[in-house]
């Protein structure tokens, strides 16, 4: 186990402080396999179709990492969430950017604070869970296994993002949380595109995580950011996808628990 981010007495007190203390799932031994070696760029799902998720089944490769023929990065990573709703994963993304403890328990490792920018929008009782989140953008302070960086993450509506909105919802997809994402200090060089794709399933549902580093969608359309002729560092890709296999798993085990005793709090 690592050591874990510092918390404040304050933190200590509120009602779900507890979870910091919570042991950290153990990720599954055949998911760390993705982590030796890279995936092979043919079977990575290209930015300019990620609408493909919405098909049946799965790709060859769910979890995984490589840098493109392009230089860009590319990141898939499969995660069950048994006991775990559409609606719990939609709150989670809507609620935890209001207190910066909040995303500390999702990792207490490796998450030091988030915040929205957006507050009274995070609060507002008129809005539905997605319009909680929807444009807006929270500052993040995490590290990926460089250090911890100071982040951004400009949440947006599907359909902002160019993703068929009108098959969320649907049995081909239950929700999208997409971003365009970076590090403060440096946008372009740092650019990602999120995607968390979910789907219902018997027993709760299955999340499959996209990034695409280099890339910022704009206006619907995908923008590369990357310069011409730089190539991004294959540990890049690779330390993005232990940290979200860690930082997911803890998230399934995390949030049956989580939200039937904070769902209601907004403050």
């Amino acid at each position: 186990m690592g050591e874990r981010v510092g918390i404040t007495e304050e933190q200590k007190k509120l009602g779900y402080a507890k979870y910091y203390y919570k042991e950290l799932v153990e990720i599954q031994k055949e998911k760390l396999k993705a982590l030796k070696e890279p995936m092979d760029p043919a079977q990575a799902l290209e930015i300019q179709d990620r609408n493909r998720l919405f098909e049946d089944g799965y790709f060859p490769v769910e979890t995984g990492y490589c840098v493109l023929e392009d230089g860009s990065g590319y990141i898939a990573n499969y995660t069950k969430m048994p006991g775990v709703t559409v609606e719990m994963f939609d709150w989670w993304f809507a609620w935890h950017g209001l207190g910066e403890l909040r995303y500390t328990i999702w990792d207490p490792e490796d998450h030091y604070d988030a915040r929205s920018m957006n507050l009274a929008q995070g609060r507002s009782e008129k809005l539905t869970l997605k319009e909680k989140y929807w444009g807006t953008t929270h500052l993040i302070r995490e590290d990926i296994g460089g250090g911890p960086d100071e982040l951004f993450a400009c949440f947006k509506k599907p359909s902002e993002m160019g993703f068929e909105e009108e098959k969320i919802g649907t049995k081909a997809c239950g929700t999208i949380v997409t971003a365009n994402s970076g590090i403060r200090k440096d946008p372009q060089a740092s650019a990602e595109v999120m995607c968390h794709f979910v789907r219902e399933t018997e027993d709760g549902i299955e999340l499959r995580s996209r990034f695409w580093l280099g890339w910022h969608i704009i206006g619907g359309k995908p923008v590369k950011l990357l310069k011409d002729g730089e190539i991004t560092p294959m540990i890049k890709p690779k330390m993005l996808l232990a940290h979200n296999m860690k930082e997911f798993a803890n998230l399934a085990d995390l949030l049956p628990k989580l939200y039937p005793e904070q769902k209601d709090n907004w403050d």
